[in-house]
Order: structure tokens, then sequence, then C-alpha cells
């Protein structure tokens, strides 16, 4: 008969403890913030384990940390996941700090075994994604999936394997792909197996990611609902009610005619594979007209278009795309640029601009495009000072988006505007908001104006505006520089510079 010794015994005895542990299957959650279309999420519930769900807010990133606007949003955004996650019985645990620190304490506290989360491709997270990968493939299971973009980065390259860099082409690419694999991915919850762990979390009020001081907060909790339910319900409500008219109103500021699903996307509550899906189903039952439907779906190719220009130029946020405009002399100028925005510039549809986007969060896209070429060409003030104040008060502030946006304003960036194109503010507003309506709602000082004026109210008699109860540079300034002068400048700046 076999003895063994005491020690052995206790060794082996371990074994059997080590070998019943219940192990782990951990998802990160990073911008996909939704259970429904969570292809990463899916298959972590479908490793047939234990699941602990974690969001990790790092704030050890020092190069683009989210802005005010931003943290406003993810705050209530977490809250809503959170309440989702309870209902299904789950718990989303909380942890501020490091993502790699935070992830050596939750695999060894939690027995993580495998470790999944969906791809995301600002260069600080690529880089966390590599670290993961390099600390723990070894050890464990990891698992990347995509879900914030339609096509991935590599996926989509010239006949030469290069990346596009003029959007028309890069489209036509992608609408050249494997349509059908672009299916939303379903997750079973009826037999969710989730980790039940004694694991501290924080709790979300700790992370103070809500506005203390210059707080706009009210006028985004009236203009916005986070969370994947407002999410799902916005995309109904636009394929129902917007996007038959698309191709036409999506340009008019003073109707609505944008789906305002851009910062549903940015966070991850509402996949664009999930958009696409939906519009596509409403075209083939004869709910949607394929020309408009198609003109939206167009959009989301520039949300593509944007990312995969800064995957592979990651420098984009910082540096002209074009190496030739890292030279351009911009103008420093500081009055002009608070006055740019506090939406106190004398010029109607610049102004009604910036006071929408310190109010709600989010600006009209044709908007956009009208602050942002008067701040660049009329000021002649570095776009990154546009870029940056768009970071800090945008609920949809996407880094990709944003520094592509800009640098197409300016003339610096891929397939961009060209220098020459200088929008004209007042033929901008008569066009695009021509009785003024978008005006009013958001420079009521000028709310008595006649529509003649509304655009110009520089323009109007002493008689006029003292009925209409404005005295310019008073109640409401004068033009801070006027178009031609601004015009004049810009195209003598650009001309000298192109051929300097």
């Amino acid at each position: 008969m076999f003895r063994y010794s005491r020690q052995f015994q206790y060794a082996f005895i371990y074994f059997l403890v080590i070998a019943s542990v219940t192990k782990t299957s951990l998802f990160l959650f990073r911008n996909d913030l939704r259970l429904a279309d969570n292809t990463a999420l899916a298959a972590t519930f479908d490793s047939n384990q234990d699941v602990m769900l974690l969001y990790i807010h790092d704030d050890s990133v020092t190069s683009w940390k989210a802005g005010s606007a931003s943290r406003w949003w993810l705050h209530h955004s977490l809250l809503g996941l959170q309440q989702l996650i309870k209902q299904l019985g789950g718990q989303l645990y909380l942890r501020r700090g490091n993502t790699l620190s935070v992830l050596r304490e939750i695999i060894h506290e939690a027995n993580v075994n495998r470790l999944y989360f969906s791809r995301t491709y600002e260069p600080a997270q690529r880089q966390i994604e590599q670290a993961i990968y390099d600390e723990w493939h070894d050890a464990i299971t990891v698992k990347r999936y995509g879900g914030y973009l339609l096509f991935e980065p590599e996926q989509i390259k010239t006949g030469q394997g290069a990346p596009y860099k003029v959007f028309t082409p890069f489209w036509k690419s992608c609408m050249a792909q494997v349509e059908p694999l672009l299916i939303p991915r379903a997750t079973d919850f009826s037999s969710c197996r989730f980790f039940r762990g004694n694991i501290r979390s924080d709790s979300i009020d700790e992370w103070q990611l809500l506005p203390c001081s210059s707080d706009w907060s009210p006028g985004l909790r009236q203009t916005w609902q986070p969370g994947e339910a407002a999410a799902q319900q916005r995309l109904q409500y636009a394929l129902n009610h917007i996007l038959n008219d698309y191709a036409e109103e999506r340009n008019r500021p003073d109707r609505e005619g944008t789906s305002k699903l851009s910062p549903h996307l940015h966070f991850g509550e509402l996949s664009p594979v999930r958009v696409w899906s939906d519009v596509k189903q409403f075209i083939q039952v004869g709910k949607l007209e394929k020309d408009q439907a198609m003109c939206f779906l167009r959009e989301l190719g520039w949300r593509e278009f944007s990312a995969h220009l800064l995957f592979h130029w990651q420098s984009l946020p910082d540096s002209a795309f074009r190496p030739e405009y890292k030279s351009f002399p911009w103008k420093q100028d500081v009055a002009a640029l608070t006055a740019w925005q506090t939406g106190e510039t004398g010029y109607p549809i610049v102004d009604a601009g910036m006071r929408q986007l310190w109010y709600s969060g989010w600006m009209h896209n044709r908007v956009r495009m009208i602050v942002g070429s008067f701040l660049v060409k009329h000021l002649l003030i570095h776009w990154r000072e546009g870029e940056d104040w768009f970071w800090d008060t945008l609920v949809d502030a996407d880094l990709a988006n944003n520094a592509a946006s800009w640098q197409w304003i300016a003339g610096s960036g891929a397939d961009a505007a060209p220098y020459f194109r200088i929008f004209n503010p007042v033929l901008q507003g008569k066009k695009f908001d021509p009785d003024g309506s978008y005006v009013r709602k958001w420079v009521p000082e000028l709310k008595n104006l006649p529509i003649r004026y509304i655009h110009e109210p520089w323009a109007a008699d002493v008689v006029t505006l003292s009925n209409a109860d404005i005295t310019l540079g008073d109640s409401y300034p004068a033009p801070i520089v006027t178009h031609e002068e601004g015009r004049k400048r810009a195209l003598a700046a650009f001309e000298a510079f192109k051929n300097g």
C-alpha cells in the first residue's frame, strides 16, 4: 500500500481546491457602452464561464483627455448601463486608474482567465491595447473585436495597398466590400452567468465627471438623454421622421433635419452596424426612399474616413496632415478668439452656432462649417484653437472626426477644402436659415429684426435698429471684421504662403 507524506497530501488538496475555483471571463467596456449588438460582449457570454463586466476610467492618459461635455455624457451613460445590467441580475464594476494596473488587480482578484474587449482607434488607446496583449497573452486568453466601425482600417486599401487620402474613392471601396456581413450580433441574456465575487467597485459620483464650474449642464440635460435605450429610440425616430427628407433638410439648422445620433455612436450606445442594418431594412420594405437613405449612410462614411485617417496618421489631431501647412503664419488674437467662443462676433449665424454649442453641447453640421471657416479664414486663428474648443464643449467630441473636420476646413487636411473656399456668413445664413428662425432662437436680442436684416443687422438703418431695440456695439456687437476685409486678408495670407 502506497504511503504519501503529509506535505504531499496538503499539496494535492491545494491543487484540487485551486482547480475547482470558478474561472472568470472579464469584459472590459470601452467606447461600446451598450448590451445589444456588441460582438465582444456576446463572445464573452459565449465563453460559458462567469462573466465580470468592468469599466475603467483611466485618468493616467495624458493626451486628449475627455472634455467637459464628454465627461457629462459618460457619467449619465454609465449610470444607464449600470441600470440595464442590474435588471439582468448583474453588476457593472467601476474602477478609476491606470488601465494596466487596474487589470492586474482585477485579473488576480476575480481569477480571470479570459479577457475580452472592443477595439478603439485613438493613438493612446491603441497603445493600451498593445500593452494588454504584451502583458497577458501568454498567461490568459485575450480577445479583441471590432464594432466601432463598419470596416476595419486594415480592410480598406487602395490598389497599391496604401490607405486612402480622398473620401470618394475611399467610400466606393467601402461600398464594394462584403456588405452582407454587416449584420448586428445578437446576445442571449436569458442564461447569463454573472460574476458574484466580493470585489470593490467605485461609485460613479467619486469620479466627479460632472461640471462644477462654468456649468452648462442644465442645457445638456434639457437637450439630451444619454444611454442605450435613448440611442435606440433616437434611431427609430430618425428612421420614421427624419431620413426621408434627409438630402434636402440636413443643411437647414432652422429645422430638425439631422439624426443627432453622433454622441450615441461616439460612446458606442449604438453601433454603426445597427444603424446600417436598420436603414437597409427600411429601404427594402419601402419605408425609406433609397437616394435619401444613401445620402444619410454617406455621412456614416465620413465618420469611417476620419477614423481610418487617424489610424494611419496618428499625429492628425496635433499637426497638419499636409506638411507644408505646419509653417502657416496663423495669428494670435485672444480677443477675437474669445468673441468667437462666446458667440459675440457680430455675425448672427456664427454667434447662433456658438451659443447653441455652449448651451446644448452640439451644433448643426452646416453651422460647424460656417463657424470653422470664420475662425481660420476670417480671423486667421489656428485650427487647433477651434479643435480644442469643440473637444471640450461637444457631447459628440470624437478625436478622429474633430481633427479631420478642422483640418478639412483649414485646408491642411486630407481631401481638404481649397484655401480659397471662404464661407460668406451672411450668404450662408440667408441660404440655410432664410427666415432667421435659427438666429432668433439662439441670438434673441435680434428677434425683432425684419427678415431682410436678420443676417446682417449692421445694414439696417437707425430707425429699424431702434424699433428692434438694438444698439450695435451695445446690445449686440458690430462685426469684429468685415467679410470683405477678412476674405481679402485670408486670400493674401494663403497666396503668400503658397508662393513663399
